[in-house]
């Protein structure tokens, strides 16, 4: 009878290490950037040995695949269009965006990260520059498909178009906390933002 609980504390054992070990790889990503981040220094910083670290982790680029891939996946469950219960399309999109901006102050370690290594170039491109845009493609399809569902008249290159300046709004609104500090409102941001994509989409879709 004792196997498994044996086997199940070992697996609890692993996820809490596993957790442990991104932890602190997002506290020293965000001090000393992708270059800055080794896997002693987050040996030392959640107290684990590296060798456990390269038990979860192939190595440094598959760790920080693992923070972004964490963060997004937390942050991913925002980006949803509220029902129709909620109000009117202009009354969806500024919920959505809301909770799009508070998703990102609990959980900015993709977008973060996932900036600071998009906007670098290597002659080998690290995993985690990999999946960050993939997850931001995602991201556009979403938002793609939340402009398509409130305004169906619109064709395919305007529903691009605002899904371009909607990410990258987002981006710089984002950018422009990180710099400034905690003391900018993101969520007033992002619900003024969505009012003027909205508005911008129901001006186009009226003339066709």
């Amino acid at each position: 009878m004792t196997r498994p609980q044996t086997a199940r504390r070992k697996r609890a054992n692993g996820v809490e290490s596993r957790q442990r070990i991104l932890d602190a790889a997002v506290e020293i990503a965000g001090e000393r950037g992708y270059d800055g981040t080794s896997i002693a220094a987050v040996s030392a910083k959640c107290g684990l040995p590296a060798s456990s670290i390269y038990w979860h982790f192939k190595d440094k680029d598959d760790l920080i695949a693992a923070v972004i891939e964490r963060s997004f996946e937390a942050w991913l469950t925002a980006v949803e269009l509220p029902g129709e219960d909620t109000g009117t399309p202009l009354e969806r999109v500024t919920t959505m965006a809301a909770n799009v901006a508070r998703a990102l102050v609990d959980a900015p370690d993709f977008l973060r990260l996932g900036l600071m290594l998009a906007l670098e170039r290597r002659p080998t491109e690290p995993r985690g520059r990999t999946v960050f845009l993939q997850v931001r493609d995602l991201t556009h399809q979403k938002i793609a498909e939340v402009l398509t569902t409130l305004f169906p008249a619109l064709d395919e290159s305007a529903v691009h178009t605002l899904t371009t300046y909607t990410v990258a709004g987002a981006d710089g609104l984002f950018v422009h906390r990180e710099v400034t500090g905690d003391p900018v409102d993101l969520v007033a941001l992002f619900e003024l933002h969505a009012q003027l994509v909205h508005d911008a989409a129901a001006r186009l879709a009226a003339a066709r």
